[in-house]
């Protein structure tokens, strides 16, 4: 089983049984679309308290498969379970960060940065970075996806667009091993 998968099912398994085998079979039917939507509506349907960090890897799925603009609210809404976690969602801070610095300049001239993900240890924090398009609105799909430095000012690690599980497993995996 990929490492997806074992994700997805440690998701699911926050539902009822019943709930849980649907999301799971959404999963190995290849509807992760569908499945993301019933994960998250479960989770509000009853009132599910989930961690900070499993917010943010629901947030980074719903990224991965085209559905983070439509389920941020609902995922947003999520009951907290209490307890501070090492990783905190923090979409729609209403942040941007409008030049990048550090070797990664280059790559990411024009973009502007959105704060998503941060690590409460070392304060780094998972970006994406998004093209302005002609009519004002940040681009759809994030170009990139970058780990910056707690002021937001410099970039430590940049990844490629189709990247977001890989981004968030470096910030995931700590402080000192990541960076």
């Amino acid at each position: 089983m990929t490492d997806d998968a074992v994700i997805w099912n440690r998701l699911a398994a926050l539902l009822p049984e019943a709930e849980a085998q649907e999301v799971k079979d959404c999963w190995d039917i290849g509807e992760q679309e569908a499945g993301l939507g019933l994960l998250v509506s479960g989770i509000l349907g009853h009132q599910v308290p989930i961690s900070d960090t499993a917010r943010a890897q629901i947030s980074v799925l719903a990224e991965t498969w085209g559905e983070r603009e439509a389920l941020t609210p609902q995922i947003l809404q999520c009951r907290d379970e209490g307890r501070p976690g090492p990783l905190k969602l923090i979409e729609c801070d209403g942040s941007m960060v409008p030049e990048a610095m550090g070797e990664a300049e280059q790559d990411l001239a024009g973009l502007v940065l959105v704060p998503w993900i941060a690590c409460t240890r070392c304060g780094h924090v998972l970006m994406r970075a998004h093209a302005r398009e002609s009519w004002g609105h940040l681009s759809y799909l994030a170009r990139y996806y970058v780990i910056t430095t707690p002021d937001r000012a410099t970039v430590l690690l940049l990844f490629p667009a189709d990247s977001a599980d890989a981004a968030f497993a470096s910030l995931q995996r700590g402080c000192s091993d990541a960076l």
